[in-house]
């Protein structure tokens, strides 16, 4: 199988991926970093007859500052989040992170938007996106809606994209001053199989005041647990005992015994302190 046999020549703006996607309804599939696209074509989990090349459309593989926010567009390769200063000063763990997602040749090429347009429960990127309020954004005529994480994907493989919508960017919230993160991750051969973000917002006294919590990896759907903001406060060094039995809530999956992965641990980086 070849990539060029299926491909259709790269299309020059959304409305002309929109009408092919219509003319061609049930039987295409859109193309940008083809990691995620490829292995299920090749393994027959997914049977199309048309890709629509969109990794040259204008405007998506944009990272800019918007409102408050920062918006990821859908082509921005995982390569990309690692260097742009409006990122790093916005939410430096994103930056931090999207150096360890795969390999090199992974974030070369692949996607933020096919990431989360899969849905592959075992997604780095995904679950840390929970932590920063991610918000999908889904486009298609005559206008578009945006669609929080937590309820864009349903499950492992299915989202709440409807089949002509064109997935074009992820809008994130950066945390308020005084914000430390860390994300965890245990992995074999480069895949994660559990991975942890962890968010603490700290007052001028250096007691934590809320904190974000997000699992993925390890289910179905990666998942928040709201509750754990709600705690009471806590001294810097104070263990957080109440918000740790609420992550029983999760509902893993059969995983080989974490003794046989390896796993990396991104340290606590302050964000817009």
């Amino acid at each position: 199988m070849t990539v060029h046999q299926y491909l259709i020549p790269a299309v020059a703006s959304l409305p002309e991926a929109a009408d092919l996607l219509a003319e061609h309804r049930g039987e295409t599939a859109l193309y940008a970093g083809g990691t995620e696209l490829l292995l299920l074509m090749k393994e027959k989990l997914l049977r199309v007859r048309r890709l629509i090349d969109v990794k040259r459309l204008p405007g998506l593989g944009e990272i800019l500052a918007e409102d408050g926010s920062v918006v990821i567009g859908a082509t921005a390769r995982h390569r990309t989040l690692e260097r742009p200063p409006v990122l790093r000063a916005a939410c430096p763990i994103v930056a931090a992170v999207a150096q360890h997602v795969a390999n090199v040749r992974v974030r070369n090429v692949g996607t933020v938007g096919g990431n989360l347009a899969f849905a592959d429960p075992h997604s780095d990127l995904a679950t840390l996106f929970l932590t920063l309020d991610g918000t999908v954004r889904l486009w298609r005529p005559p206008g578009q809606r945006d669609v929080p994480l937590a309820d864009f994907v349903r499950g492992p493989y299915d989202t709440a994209r409807a089949e002509d919508e064109i997935l074009t960017a992820v809008r994130l919230r950066p945390w308020p001053t005084g914000t430390v993160a860390t994300y965890v991750k245990f992995g074999m051969y480069e895949r994660p199989t559990l991975g942890v973000a962890l968010t603490l917002t700290l007052d001028a006294g250096g007691e934590a005041v809320g904190a974000r919590v997000a699992v993925g990896c390890v289910g179905p759907r990666r998942q928040r647990f709201p509750g754990v903001g709600r705690s009471s406060r806590m001294a810097p060094r104070e263990a957080p005992s109440a918000p740790l039995p609420r992550l029983a809530r999760a509902h893993p999956v059969n995983t080989r015994s974490l003794h046989q992965h390896q796993s990396r641990i991104l340290v606590g980086v302050p964000d817009r302190t």
